[in-house]
């Protein structure tokens, strides 16, 4: 069967979305701001930063996945800690790096 998709001269098959009124109001706001030129622009700022975002997670899966098993383990071995020590003891870990990110 004969493909009859319609292409441009670069071989490229042009793509049409519709965007919930959200989105295009998001758009207008980068565009008025002066940070993108066109909305093609953000559009491509926003999938390359889903790119990247997408590669970091991948990247710490292996690590995620060696900590939840340890907690898992943890747990099984009736090492518990109670919810609220839990999240203190993490905003007491996250304290110098949120100070370090504000210097």
């Amino acid at each position: 069967m004969e493909d009859i998709t319609p292409k441009t001269k670069t071989g490229v098959i042009p793509m049409q979305i519709v965007l919930t009124p959200e989105l295009e109001q998001l758009i207008q706001r980068q565009l008025a701001a002066g940070k993108y030129q066109s909305a093609l622009e953000v559009i491509t700022a926003g999938i390359h930063l889903l790119n990247q975002q997408d590669d970091l997670y991948q990247g710490r899966l292996p690590e995620l996945q060696r900590e939840a098993q340890m907690g898992w383990e943890a747990a099984q071995r009736g090492n518990l800690v109670e919810g609220s020590a839990a999240m203190a003891q993490i905003r007491e870990n996250l304290r110098p790096r949120h100070a370090s990110a504000e210097s």
